[in-house]
């Protein structure tokens, strides 16, 4: 009979341990979830900021948006600004009658200008913590109320990508409770100023 006391024991034992584990699991996992996924947003923010950064520039030298990353990345390593060098002013007429004003354009390059030639530019395409997975991105024009042509981008990635290999029923949890079910900059169906939606 004392046999079987301490039999009982020892298994209550275990089983208030095991309970107290379960008890501690199921609260830290929304816990250690928001925190890697505050870990895995922010580099995946940084990255569609950079997109967005070279998509501006792209803008400034050819007028429009591009919805190929090969396009847009080939802009960033290859290509340059334009930029004008003054020496003088047009305001100042004895400068223009003596022929001092002088006007020369340069060029520098992209990568230097807008990323300081320090960054691979390479991944501008790829999701942080993904094996290879690609940003979606699009490019078009859309006609606003006034009927002013508006150039438009959209780039982004999608939870299930962003925060892969992480508890799925959390991951669908967090998509019910946003209107897009995962980080985006810039808007193909409306002009935004190319904000984020972390914005």
């Amino acid at each position: 009979m004392k046999a079987v006391k301490i039999i009982a024991q020892v298994l209550l034992f275990f089983a208030i341990i095991a309970l107290s584990y379960f008890i501690y699991a199921g609260v830290m996992k929304p816990i250690n979830f928001d925190k890697e996924k505050i870990t895995r947003y922010e580099e995946v923010v940084q990255r569609l900021k950079d997109v967005r950064t070279a998509q501006v520039s792209y803008k400034s030298v050819y007028g429009k948006y591009t919805g190929s990353f090969d396009t847009l990345i080939h802009f960033v390593k290859e290509d340059s600004f334009p930029v004008e060098y003054a020496e003088g002013s047009l305001d100042d007429s004895l400068a223009v009658a003596m022929g001092l004003i002088v006007r020369d354009t340069f060029y520098v390059r992209v990568i230097d200008s807008i990323f300081h030639g320090k960054y691979s530019v390479d991944d501008l395409q790829y999701v942080p913590f993904t094996q290879g997975v690609k940003f979606e991105m699009e490019a078009g024009s859309i006609m606003t109320a006034s009927q002013v042509e508006v150039q438009i981008f959209m780039a982004s990635a999608l939870n299930f990508d962003i925060l892969n290999g992480m508890d799925r029923q959390l991951i669908i949890n967090l998509n019910d409770y946003t209107e897009f079910p995962g980080l985006k900059v810039g808007d193909i169906n409306e002009a935004n100023n190319n904000a984020g939606n972390w914005e």
